[in-house]
């Protein structure tokens, strides 16, 4: 009954059924889930003799006077057909209504009727006057738009808002007893949350404002509550997935420790301990390993490879480019020098001879670590023994792509997805709570950490004299254009210009390109060049943001830094973080800018923390598709925010972990409507997986 399409509804049809899909309302209980974004006190009266201009009133009186119009003219460009006028009276004095081209209120605003209007009014010629404004007629059915409180909705220029209430009023009078309640009586009885019928009333039209309040938790909590339930049914699902355990012996781990020229950090040492302990059960690892930019994350990875290898198995290294795989190639053959460890990197750019070598040792085994971006999801890949899989970046990466890897494995193999894209662990531990979470949390020994300038264009020689100084320091320099989209000619084009111009104000010293449209073969070569200090500076767009590590490029200029998130500066600012030598990062703005950019480069430039970063990040753009775009499967949250509900995200944490702990299959009574609301809003998830969202 409830997924009933809206075109059967009366008032609605198939046209204004089109419109609702594009607001996402496609069911009838989606129209009771489409809740309104704010509210608008409509209770208390004003008296006609009170008004004042342009304050927002409601008044209450009887039609005395009306006149329809049709005298066809042009007002505000408008073409303008006819004028209804009604004045209205409430014993204390008059006031006149005008409405334009809406000629049929003639038939509905009649002499002698009680009517309510809500809007401002202007003086016009010494009297009070209401253009266009709100009115609903009093009538013994009640009242859907005054009197009350009102919920104000996200429907564009769609839908009028009296078309928006009235609908809804009508969909809850007809369907609020049918819907199911999504949420134990338990935990309603010890939440004090009204039931379900009378929730979504009160979150439509609340009766008072800490009846709407009450209403607001309860669907904010069940959000939360709903997705939290998601992650430990997956976390209860790993568990329960059959995984090879691996022997740990501690010479592998002291060998690759001889091979490093660095002590690792403690919280280095910390997580190849909880790694370590992880891979000796008989189920799959599945830990995300978070850290900022530079900290470390791919050492850390690479003692789990080893153990992997050590016990006979194969481990599938997957990063977002190519020039991140070469270079993670040559980074693990230093760590497991003398080891005697097979590395191959696979990417689309090798020749269809190579592929093919590698798609054989691969299936026999004589390949132990393959690096590799997105061609290593390829259905011709396959292995001979999988035990772990490794994914870095792994943001960069879509759902369905993460998915695929470690299908690839007989048995279910162990998973270490890792990001520098750190958030506050609280919230790290309510989306990802499927994974065990390992943080690392201080840089390497001698790392500088880098200091930042947000210097404004009219600076831009200062800059550039500042970069002289460093070049001729010996340093080397990246300046990074937003090319966001490598598709955008337009901004390739602008970045050819900026090029040019730098190698016309830096002509003592050699400057380079850099952007994604380049080939294989060209990117690799200009890494190289820039390497081995053949270019001083790299123009470069930000696909340098993944995966280009040089030590002595200390210096980076960020232009229009206004169009890059905050998360993407820190980690542009990242590249510059790789060696003993103090680096600079410095953000060319314009002179004038909007204020969430103000905002935005206030925090880069004063915050170092890439947690308090990302915190601010979220604070900013808010949570939007927040979990959703975090973790597949997780619904999308549609009024829960979860940084400023971060206390009833910890209560729903907590209540979702008693329940499957209690009933992981959601097959006792008092959870079947947990599992029967869940199938309803997330029909689609287990079709995704390929695997029945709750076991039999």
């Amino acid at each position: 009954m409830l997924e009933k399409k809206l075109r059967y509804l009366k008032g609605v049809g198939p046209k204004k059924e089109t419109l609702f899909n594009k607001l996402g309302v496609y069911t009838i209980k989606d129209l009771l889930y489409f809740f309104p974004f704010r509210y608008e006190d409509r209770r208390n009266f004003k008296k006609i003799k009170d008004l004042k201009e342009e304050e927002t009133v409601l008044i209450k009186g009887k039609v005395v006077v009306r006149n329809l119009k049709s005298i066809p003219y042009f007002r505000r460009k408008r073409k303008v057909k006819s004028v209804f006028e009604a004045v209205i009276s409430d014993g204390t004095g008059k006031v006149r209504c005008v409405w334009f081209n809406q000629a049929y209120l003639a038939d509905l605003i009649v002499s002698g009727k009680e009517i309510i209007v809500y809007g401002k009014p202007s003086l016009d010629s010494g009297e009070f006057k209401f253009n266009s404004p709100e009115y609903e007629l009093v009538s013994s059915q009640g009242l859907v738009n005054m009197g009350k409180i009102v919920g104000v909705y996200s429907s564009g220029s769609n839908f009028t808002q009296k078309f928006m209430r009235k609908i809804i009023d009508s969909v809850l009078y007809s369907y609020k007893s049918t819907i199911d309640d999504g949420l134990p009586f338990y935990i309603r009885n010890e939440k004090k949350f009204p039931n379900i019928a009378k929730s979504i009333e009160s979150m439509h039209f609340p009766a008072s404002w800490q009846e709407a309040q009450s209403s607001r938790e309860r669907f904010i909590f069940e959000e939360l509550f709903y997705s939290q339930i998601l992650v430990y049914l997956r976390k209860a699902r790993h568990r329960r997935q059959p995984g090879t355990p691996f022997n740990v012996r501690n010479d592998i781990l002291d060998r690759i420790k001889s091979n490093l020229s660095f002590k690792l950090t403690p919280s280095q040492e910390e997580v190849v301990s909880q790694i370590s302990n992880d891979l000796k059960n008989p189920y799959p690892m599945h830990r995300l390993l978070q850290g900022d930019v530079g900290c470390g994350k791919t050492i850390v990875a690479a003692f789990a490879m080893g153990i992997c290898v050590d016990n006979k198995q194969q481990t599938a290294f997957m990063v977002p480019t190519e020039v991140l795989a070469y270079q993670h190639k040559e980074t693990l053959e230093n760590i497991f020098k003398g080891m005697g460890f097979s590395i191959e990197v696979i990417t689309s750019s090798l020749t269809k001879a190579k592929i093919t070598q590698i798609y054989t040792k691969l299936r026999q085994g004589k390949i132990d670590i393959i690096v590799g971006t997105h061609s290593l999801i390829q259905e011709d890949v396959k292995f001979k023994k999988l035990g772990l899989v490794v994914i870095d970046e792994q943001h960069k990466f879509g759902v369905a792509q993460r998915a695929l890897l470690p299908k690839k494995a007989a048995l279910s193999p162990h998973c270490l997805v890792m990001s520098a894209t750190p958030i506050p662990r609280s919230l790290a531990l309510s989306i990802y709570g499927d994974l065990d979470l390992s943080v690392i949390k201080e840089m390497p020994r001698g790392r500088i950490p880098p200091k930042t300038s947000w210097v404004k264009e009219k600076k831009r020689e200062w800059v550039y004299e500042f970069l002289r100084g460093k070049l001729g320091g010996g340093r080397q320099v990246y300046i990074i254009y937003p090319v966001i989209e490598e598709s955008q000619i337009q901004d390739l084009k602008s970045l050819e210009i900026m090029f040019d111009h730098i190698r016309d104000s830096f002509a003592d010293f050699k400057v380079g390109m850099f952007h994604g449209r380049l080939g294989a073969k060209e990117k690799l070569d200009i890494i190289k060049d820039f390497r081995e200090k053949n270019i001083d500076i790299l123009v470069a767009t930000t696909v340098v943001e993944v995966g280009v590590n040089i030590e002595n490029a200390t210096v980076m200029v960020v232009e229009n830094p206004e169009r890059f998130g905050l998360s993407q500066l820190h980690q542009l600012r990242g590249r510059i973080q790789r060696s003993n030598y103090q680096p600079y990062f410095i953000v060319l703005s314009k002179d004038r800018l909007s204020e969430l950019s103000l905002r935005r480069l206030k925090v880069i430039s004063e915050q170092s923390s890439g947690f308090e970063i990302a915190e601010e990040d979220l604070k900013l753009r808010g949570p939007g598709d927040f979990f959703g775009s975090m973790q597949h499967g997780l619904p999308k949250l549609k009024i829960a925010n979860p940084l400023k509900d971060l206390d009833l995200l910890k209560q729903a944490r907590t209540f979702a972990y008693k329940t499957i702990k209690s009933d992981p299959n959601l097959s006792l009574p008092q959870h079947r409507c947990i599992k029967k609301h869940l199938n309803f809003w997330l029909k689609g998830i287990s079709e995704s997986e390929n695997q029945p969202l709750f076991d039999s």
